[in-house]
């Protein structure tokens, strides 16, 4: 796999982890909840998938060769990006009207 494929790879796996806790009611898209999800909880399984993206980004990175070193910046844009990757299943949770 080259090098490119891997952050390509990354990328839209971030992007469907991110928006995974907004379209699916359960927790962690696999165990169904007795209540519906709150916000926090969503929140918490967002930080949990970006820990999950982040790592297999690290091992994709760590079988291509040396794995640079990250400041606390890489992690600040990092989750910026993930929050902004979690915009559209947001909007969709909480800013459409659905139709019961």
């Amino acid at each position: 796999m080259t090098q490119t494929v891997s952050v390509w790879l990354v990328v839209l796996l971030a992007l469907l982890a991110a928006n995974l806790p907004f379209i699916s009611n359960r927790l962690f898209a696999v165990y169904a909840l007795k209540q519906p999800k709150n916000l926090a909880i969503r929140v918490g399984e967002m930080v949990v998938w970006y820990f999950i993206a982040g790592g297999l980004g690290l091992y994709l990175e760590q079988r291509t060769g040396q794995i640079a070193p990250q400041g606390w910046e890489f992690y600040a844009i990092t989750g910026a990006l993930f929050i902004t990757f979690a915009f559209p299943g947001f909007t969709w949770r909480y800013l459409f009207k659905h139709r019961a």
